[in-house]
């Protein structure tokens, strides 16, 4: 019988271990992230959430209804900033054909974007002739992160959440999470435009 009952606890320990590890699957989200998530209770479309310009005014996502929008989060000071170049590349080509990009300066990682709203902004129009919308400096990951980057997370899964500066989450027309790519994934990479071109409803492509 004391045989039986230590390898019972020796069972509960291990499940109790396991368990403890997965909730601690990512522990610098304070436990923000979950495995489960009731689906119905999420909202279904990012419309449902506003922001604020790095002018100050609101920014509400609803606003972009109808548009596909890339969603990047950046940073000024970081090895991958001249990324900026790639989106405003993006933002040129296809806005008239419904593609908003929209940056969301962030001092979440490396403590790379630093300066006040008008410094950043100063720095994206004259370093990469940046005129595509831009938020407020923004948490974008851990316990106080933006409630878009919550839900983003829960919608996508652990690894489609920002890892680093210049993270890419695309949006359909309808609000709807289409994608998202990684910060080694350049703007304009082949596999982004073609995304960019399907939720556009234009033919593939290969290039800008």
């Amino acid at each position: 019988m004391r045989r039986i009952l230590a390898t019972l606890a020796v069972v509960g320990a291990l499940l109790f271990s396991a368990g403890s590890a997965w909730a601690d699957f990512d522990d610098d989200d304070s436990g923000a992230n979950k495995l489960f998530v009731d689906d119905a209770a999420l909202p279904v479309s990012a419309h449902e959430f506003r922001f604020e310009t790095i002018g100050g005014e609101p920014l509400p996502l609803v606003q972009y209804a109808g548009k596909v929008v890339l969603v990047v989060n950046t940073a000024s000071e970081c090895g991958f900033a001249p990324q900026f170049e790639g989106l405003q590349i993006l933002w040129e080509r296809y806005r008239e054909r419904g593609l908003v990009v929209l940056g969301v300066p962030s001092n979440d990682f490396g403590g790379q974007e630093p300066g006040s709203a008008s410094e950043i902004k100063t720095y994206c129009r004259v370093s990469y002739g940046v005129d595509f919308p831009l938020t407020s400096k923004t948490r974008v990951k851990g316990a106080d992160a933006h409630p878009f980057y919550v839900w983003a997370r829960d919608q996508l899964g652990f690894l489609a959440k920002p890892r680093w500066n210049f993270h890419k989450y695309l949006l359909a027309r309808d609000g709807r999470l289409d994608d998202w790519f990684s910060t080694m994934t350049e703007p304009t990479s082949p596999k982004v435009i073609r995304a960019i071109k399907r939720l556009l409803d234009e033919p593939g492509g290969d290039g800008v």
